[in-house]
């Protein structure tokens, strides 16, 4: 079983900066997708940046130039810089990676949230 350690959330100004770890710990073959997702309060989860199986990062466009992920694949960790941070970002912040055990299939494991918070 793959288990995601979170850690770096917290209260920040509006324009403030945070940085999120998560660290995959496990039997870890591969690992194909990791990144963080954003929970709303109805437990919906959306993408905020992601790298793909390809090693490319993806973001959302509200975070587009403000946030980066960063990756160190031999600890299996991904890394959020979060820059200039506005109240619109306030949320959970979920790791997720796509993570492949030695002689098991491919399976999607999530963190257990952080919560960022951005308010004056």
């Amino acid at each position: 079983q793959v288990q995601l350690v979170e850690s770096g959330g917290g209260w920040v100004q509006p324009g403030g900066s945070l940085r999120l770890s998560c660290a995959a710990a496990g039997n870890i073959v591969r690992i194909y997708r990791m990144g963080w997702y954003r929970q709303a309060p109805d437990n919906q989860r959306d993408p905020v940046a992601l790298f793909t199986f390809g090693g490319s990062a993806n973001y959302i466009d509200s975070v587009k130039g403000r946030f980066t992920i960063s990756r160190d694949n031999t600890e299996n960790t991904v890394y959020l810089q979060m820059n200039s941070l506005k109240p619109e970002d306030t949320a959970v912040y979920v790791c997720m990676a796509e993570a492949e055990e030695a002689g098991k299939s491919p399976t999607t494991y999530w963190g257990q949230g952080t919560q960022v918070t951005v308010s004056s």
